[in-house]
């Protein structure tokens, strides 16, 4: 039995905390400063945390192996099995022509750049994150953006900044799924508590995409449709995260809000158009209208195009999660739309399904299992037994294999044969390699910290702040996204750490923890990784740079209106909203 030391560095708090967060520094600064790979970063501090763990932490050989093979494994299934599967589907719709059908039902229902920066980024991309992630919603979007006339540089702020209110849920939830297995505490607590914080970074965010198309000028003639885009997106967040299912948050939210956004084109337009290279043209009401949703379905004849074309900008390859620049924006049929967002609608109906009462105790019954990891023998600093020694394990009733199930009905209505899918899923294998890597050694890093104590140790020392924590609980998050690059390696590395400071200071762990993830996406936009997707996806070598001054300041701003809302979440005047 090994018991978890407090103060084990000469019998200081403070020295012992110093010595706990080396793997992080560690683990940053070879990120932030020295631009190394992150899986080379994430397993250089993996090997420092093992190596505190036995000499620093006295934690017995064995088990801190143990312990570094039940994060390896945990990265593997539940966190990988969801972004592998969800991944896949994406892929099989980039492989049909249906992809290229959704994105001209998008772009043929308004000219308009600042309707466009909605429906495209905010929407498209809250749905592609949902799938997809990795840049891929980074880089589509601000493809499509370009394609309908937007400038690349705008381009590309536009689809970075818009990648912020979804990524807390993206990848089937995963970020929150991580965080559950790293704290111990309730899934639907942490989930209803994140989905009580994000939705007001989403009432923000389409008034701000419309602000860089346009300045004050597009705020003012578009603000109701803006409006009515983050109303319709935060509370389809805030009512599938508290009341349904965790995993269909994103997927919902972003067709609720495609729905309402459609609905209010239908019965207000702005008075004005602004177009291609910022041109501004003043178009009748009834006119514009008619012109931006119709009725009827264009190009009625046309046949279904396949995603085609060639890299975008001189000597640049467009990233495997882009696509083409596409350049036909007529109004697909109906069936054609059917079709198009038909494995959104199959992942929502085997959703739904699973949570049928019966069908749920059936798959909680079958479908789940739950034994101590072989090997762990481990007790708190105050001698009670660790729960993270337990290992929960889902296999049918887990979110990747319900998603593995959408996968093939996708086949079968898409007419995808077996060796295609297989290839498909072998080429998803193949591109997230490198991630498969970072992912299972961020785990292994935060297992070991957590079983050895060193996280104890952490928390513990942050409790000193007092409710001042509160203020610094967002701020941690923020800094774990912004160089890790992910929400769900942000809530695995500082999701026990924020959870044990809270108890220290009195603080709700649930609302800590949620707030390592709600405020981390705000730091999502500065990342390296989406930082050089969107660089590239618009054709700007080298504009890494650019791009960050241009969204520094509207990360810092979003993240200080969200601080704001958690600190007082943490008092008397909002703490009702916490579970």
């Amino acid at each position: 039995m090994f018991q978890q030391i407090l103060d084990p560095i000469a019998g200081s708090l403070v020295l012992s905390a110093l010595c706990a967060a080396l793997p992080l520094v560690l683990l940053f600064v070879l990120l932030g400063v020295f631009k190394v790979k992150a899986p080379k970063a994430a397993l250089a501090s993996l090997a420092l945390s093992l190596v505190l763990a036995i000499a620093g932490w006295q934690m017995p050989v064995n088990q801190a192996l143990s312990a570094t093979a039940a994060g390896i494994f945990y990265g593997l299934f539940p966190i990988l099995w969801i972004l592998v599967n969800a991944l896949w589907i994406y892929r099989l719709t980039v492989a049909t022509p249906w992809f290229e059908v959704l994105g001209r039902t998008i772009r043929s229902i308004s000219n308009d750049l600042r309707i466009l920066s909605i429906l495209i980024a905010f929407c498209f991309g809250a749905l592609l994150e949902s799938l997809a992630g990795f840049g891929a919603p980074v880089a589509i979007s601000a493809a499509m953006l370009m394609a309908a006339g937007m400038k690349p540089l705008k381009s590309a702020i536009v689809s970075l900044l818009a990648n912020t209110a979804p990524v807390a849920f993206g990848a089937m939830a995963a970020p929150i799924i991580a965080l559950n297995g790293v704290t111990g505490l309730p899934l639907h607590d942490l989930s209803s508590m994140a989905g009580r914080q994000t939705p007001f970074i989403a009432l923000i965010v389409p008034l701000l995409l419309v602000f860089i198309v346009d300045g004050r000028r597009g705020v003012k003639q578009t603000w109701p449709v803006a409006l009515v885009a983050g109303v319709a997106f935060g509370a389809a967040q805030f009512v599938t995260s508290n009341y349904f299912a965790v995993e269909l948050t994103d997927v919902v939210a972003a067709v609720v809000t495609v729905a309402a956004v459609l609905l209010m084109l239908k019965v207000w337009q702005p008075k004005e158009t602004v177009g291609m290279g910022g041109a501004v043209e003043t178009v009748p009401a009834a006119e514009h209208a008619a012109a931006a949703v119709g009725t009827g379905a264009r190009d009625s004849g046309a046949a279904v195009s396949a995603a085609g074309g060639s890299a975008v900008g001189r000597g640049t390859e467009r990233p495997a999660t882009a696509a083409p620049v596409p350049t036909d924006n007529s109004r697909p049929e109906p069936r054609q739309i059917w079709m198009a967002i038909a494995p959104y609608l199959i992942i929502i109906a085997v959703f739904s399904v699973a949570q049928i009462p019966f069908v749920k105790t059936w798959l909680g019954q079958v479908g789940s299992v739950t034994f101590a990891w072989p090997g762990l023998e481990i007790t708190d600093s105050a001698g009670k037994p660790v729960a993270a020694t337990k290992f929960k394990l889902d296999h049918l009733k887990a979110t990747g294999t319900l998603l593995m199930f959408s996968g093939l009905l996708t086949m079968l209505l898409y007419k995808i044969t077996a060796s295609h899918g297989l290839r498909i899923y072998r080429d998803t294998l193949v591109q997230l390699r490198w991630t498969i890597v970072t992912v299972t050694a961020v785990l292994g890093l935060s297992f070991v910290m957590n079983l050895s104590g060193q996280t104890t140790t952490l928390g513990f020392a942050l409790a000193s702040a007092g409710g001042f924590f509160a203020i610094l609980s967002p701020l941690i998050g923020w800094i774990g996204v912004a160089l890790t690059g992910s929400d769900t390696s942000s809530n695995s590395l500082f999701g026990q750490m924020q959870a044990t400071a809270a108890e220290q200071t009195g603080l709700s762990p649930v609302l800590m923890a949620a707030s390592n993830s709600s405020a981390g996406v705000m730091g999502k936009m500065l990342s390296l990784q989406n930082l050089a997707v969107a660089s590239a996806a618009v054709g700007l070598d080298g504009a890494e740079g650019t791009l960050f001054r241009k969204l520094l300041g509207w990360s810092l701003g979003l993240l200080a209106l969200i601080t704001v809302l958690i600190f007082l979440q943490s008092t008397p005047v909002l703490g009702w909203m916490v579970p």
